[in-house]
């Protein structure tokens, strides 16, 4: 059996959406939250797909969560390997800051349901079936594109999706959040950055209800078509 693991940052962003491709593809799914004691000696390198999710830190934070540098520097090593990788929002960010670009606050925070607008090369990628669409953004930290990595989706702020050939997928907002009850959470922790997104709870919960499953549909069908191209 083919073995998945998700690394949690917050007990609160799990794979969610993500998990149905996942166990369809024949991955056997464990996961670590890197709170617990045992990440830091923990393989990076040996699932056969790794899954980094998101997480209201900031990859420059390491005073604040010593656990970074290691996560960095472990996850540099299974990208210089082109394991099959995929990064969201936070975990994009991750991937980019071990593929050796600067991870940096951006100029504004993005929250709320939008599209993304898919590049050229995204449409002959799996960001391809999130055209359209709008996904859940919860982000306010962005990325240099890593050198070799190509950029697959974006929006007039940020790059939202890059690749680094078939095996890296990076993608700054959330296209597996739609169905998952754990939103709460966010938004119970999130008024104040969501007040400077230009939203509310109210609103966010409102979206989440009526345009959350057709993006989570989509999601699911962007990680399939991944999932199959691995190399």
């Amino acid at each position: 059996m083919k073995s998945a693991l998700i690394v949690r940052h917050v007990p609160y962003e799990g794979v969610a959406g993500f998990r149905l491709p996942i166990e369809e593809a024949g991955y056997v799914v464990d996961r670590i939250d890197v709170a617990d004691p045992a990440f830091q000696s923990v393989d990076l390198i040996a699932p056969d797909l790794l899954v980094m999710m998101g997480g209201p830190m900031g990859v420059y934070e390491t005073e604040a969560h010593p656990w970074i540098p290691c996560e960095v520097a472990k996850l540099a090593q299974r990208v210089a390997a082109r394991r099959p990788t995929l990064g969201v929002c936070l975990g994009a960010q991750m991937v980019a800051a071990a593929a050796g670009a600067r991870v940096y606050p951006g100029p504004v925070k993005e929250v709320g349901f939008a599209p993304v607008e898919i590049t050229e090369a995204g449409h002959r990628s799996p960001l391809a079936r999130i055209d359209g669409v709008p996904v859940l953004h919860w982000h306010g930290d962005t990325f240099d594109l890593p050198e070799g990595a190509t950029v697959l989706a974006r929006t007039a702020n940020y790059t939202q999706a890059f690749s680094i050939g078939p095996n890296i997928l990076a993608i700054q907002c959330h296209p597996e959040m739609g169905e998952d009850e754990r939103f709460e959470a966010w938004l119970a922790g999130g008024e104040a950055y969501a007040a400077e997104a230009g939203t509310t709870p109210e609103r966010l919960r409102a979206d989440y209800t009526t345009l959350g499953p057709p993006a989570v549909s989509a999601g699911r069908a962007l990680a399939r078509r991944w999932l199959a191209g691995l190399a």
